[in-house]
């Protein structure tokens, strides 16, 4: 079940001679002396695989009679207790926590489910799903439905529905006829088909849709962003431009959202938090070495000049180097 979420391309892997009896004993240590040893846990929790994670959760509970989520949180506070809470959730526990949290009270914080329902695969979607039925008796689809409306909800459900195809085979005759077939429903024209932009952008898999922009941009002369920028707006825009954003590279996309919650006004931490760690076992590698592309200087160094104490230093690790 984990492999879904986990890729060649982290920086954080199973621990070698790793004992969840160990682990959970030296974390109940760190919490229960005078004053939290803060160094261990992050030791311990960092540097752990989140499978690695789960068996120290459940070997705590066993052993000491209590939820090492608790603990944890009546111990830390702040960002760091944030970060160290979610670490310790399974990845897909993790991801129906934020999209629940993105839905609640008033108003949508549109961009976390974006974010999320644009970059996860069918696969890790479906997981997902079942987690957050699980949790909280209600479907993410129909969570979505009540909180989002028209083209917008849509897209979303497409992708809640885990409708994205897997195959890794591209189809060029397909691609082609795509690329033609959101011409017509786009600068061809007058006004957009934005149907034909959700059923293609939120079903062909991602190295189907690298074929497909390449098409596009033969038959309409410019890329498949400016003409969404131009045909769409709102959210809808928005999350079909994350979308083909994550087609040409995920990493790049993640890269850009990072750079985005460092060097806004204002660390924006949840971000910072959710994308460390949900990428640190999947292709944080790769997003290291966009940003660095991007902003000129390692992702490493951003962080270190941005955030500080045990926060950064838990930070630090997931990012795993300096480039």
């Amino acid at each position: 079940m984990a492999s879904v979420w986990v890729g060649n391309r982290g920086t954080v892997k199973d621990f070698p001679g790793f004992s969840a009896g160990r682990d959970a004993d030296s974390v109940r240590k760190a919490i229960q002396g005078i004053g939290t040893d803060e160094e261990s846990l992050i030791a311990i929790l960092t540097q752990r695989s989140n499978a690695q994670r789960q068996l120290i959760v459940k070997e705590y509970e066993s052993a000491y009679g209590k939820e090492l989520k608790d603990d944890l949180k009546g111990d830390l506070s702040g960002s760091f207790e944030h970060l160290l809470v979610s670490l310790i959730l399974s990845p897909a526990v993790f991801d129906a926590k934020q999209l629940k949290k993105a839905m609640k009270g008033t108003g949508t914080t549109e961009s976390i489910l974006i974010e999320i329902l644009a970059s996860r695969t069918s696969k890790q979607m479906k997981a997902v799903g079942d987690a957050y039925y699980t949790m909280y008796g209600k479907s993410l689809g129909d969570n979505i439905s009540s909180e989002t409306s028209g083209d917008f909800r849509k897209a979303l459900l497409f992708l809640a529905n885990s409708r994205r195809d897997e195959s890794s085979n591209v189809d060029e005759h397909l691609a082609k006829k795509d690329a033609e077939v959101l011409y017509n429903a786009g600068e061809k024209k007058w006004g957009t088909d934005e149907d034909k932009f959700i059923e293609v952008l939120c079903t062909r898999s991602f190295p189907q849709l690298r074929r497909t922009l390449a098409e596009y941009q033969n038959i309409a002369n410019k890329t498949m962003e400016e003409s969404i920028e131009g045909e769409m707006s709102g959210h809808l825009e928005d999350l079909l431009l994350a979308i083909v954003k994550c087609a040409r590279s995920t990493p790049a996309f993640f890269a850009e959202r990072l750079y985005k919650s460092i060097k806004g006004a204002g660390t924006d931490e949840f971000t910072l938090t959710r994308i460390l760690v949900s990428r640190s076992e999947i292709d944080m590698l790769d997003i290291r070495a966009e940003y660095k592309k991007l902003a000129g200087e390692s992702l490493y160094s951003a962080i270190k000049s941005d955030t500080s104490g045990d926060y950064e230093a838990a930070l630090l690790r997931l990012c795993g180097g300096d480039d």
